[in-house]
Parts: structure tokens; C-alpha cells; sequence
């Protein structure tokens, strides 16, 4: 692929990925404050724990791909802040819409450079970018299923839910 097509490919992934910020942001707000230690099994996150997960691996990873390097994941307990859903949203917005604009100013050569992911695996940039915009949709899908367990609603994601249809 060529510098102008990877560079092509990546503004295309950002932009989908920007698309898909603000259903992430809906998902987030919609989380009740009330029981935000409900996890459905003893393997799973809390809904805490999740909610932090996607706040913080989601403008992580995106500033691991625009710094060519991946550092160790952020320390999601209690010391990172985000205590509540309020608190998510507006981490969520800064964190990530700023990562967006890092990775949306690479360069197509930069975006093809090979970028080693914790000795598992190297991957081109893009690739990883890729992969960053299906773990986001992946957290929070399982985030989404927690919510009317935890005595939420489902916000419309790819269409209304039974929550949101009239």
C-alpha cells in the first residue's frame, strides 16, 4: 500500500472512530450511578471497572499508535479519577478527541510503521488503529448489556433500542 492510501485508509478510521465517540459517549452516560459495582460474573468487571477500562484503553491506545510505542495500560482503580459516570463522559471527551487529532496528524509513512504490541504481536499502525476502533466497539457493547442489569436503559447505538422506541 502506498503512503497516500495508508494515509487515505487512517483518515477513514479516524473519522469512524470520531463517529463512533459519541455513541460510546451515549453508552457512558447512560450508566446509573446507583449500582456501578454490578458485574455479571465473578470473571467479569465491575461496571466501574469498565466504564474506566474504555476511558482510559481507548485514548491509550490511540496515543500509543500516534507515539510509535506502547507504554503499560493506565492503572484503572480508584486513583484515576473517574468515580462516576459524569466523570467518564468528561474524561472520555477530552482524552480521547485529543488522541484523535494526534493520530489523525500522521503521516501515511508514519501510520505504516511497524509498532511492537507487548512482544505479542508487530503490527503496522494502521492495523493497530483498526484494532483500537474494534476494542472500543467491543468494551462497549459489553457495557451496553450491563446497563438494564445494572437498572439502566439502552441508548439507541446502531439504531433505537427497546429502551428508545416510541
Amino acid at each position: 500500500m502506498s503512503s497516500t492510501d495508508t494515509k487515505t485508509v487512517g483518515d477513514f478510521l479516524v473519522a469512524d472512530f470520531e463517529q463512533e465517540v459519541q455513541t460510546t459517549l451515549r453508552v457512558l452516560g447512560a450508566v446509573p450511578t446507583s449500582h456501578l459495582d454490578y458485574r455479571p460474573d465473578s470473571k467479569s468487571k465491575t461496571g466501574l471497572g469498565l466504564v474506566r477500562h474504555i476511558v482510559l484503553e481507548d485514548a491509550w491506545f490511540l496515543n500509543s499508535i500516534a507515539d510509535g510505542a506502547f507504554t503499560p495500560p493506565p492503572d484503572d482503580s480508584d486513583a484515576c479519577g473517574i468515580m462516576n459516570p459524569a466523570d467518564a463522559v468528561a474524561r472520555y471527551k477530552d482524552g480521547v478527541s485529543a488522541a484523535l487529532v494526534r493520530v489523525r496528524a500522521l503521516s501515511g509513512e508514519q501510520l505504516a510503521r511497524t509498532i511492537n504490541f507487548f512482544d505479542m504481536m508487530t503490527a503496522p499502525g494502521l492495523g493497530l488503529l483498526a484494532m483500537a476502533l474494534k476494542h472500543s466497539v467491543h468494551h462497549r457493547g459489553q457495557l451496553s448489556a450491563y446497563l438494564r442489569a445494572m437498572g439502566g436503559s439502552v441508548p439507541g447505538i446502531y439504531g433505537p433500542s427497546a429502551d428508545t422506541r416510541q
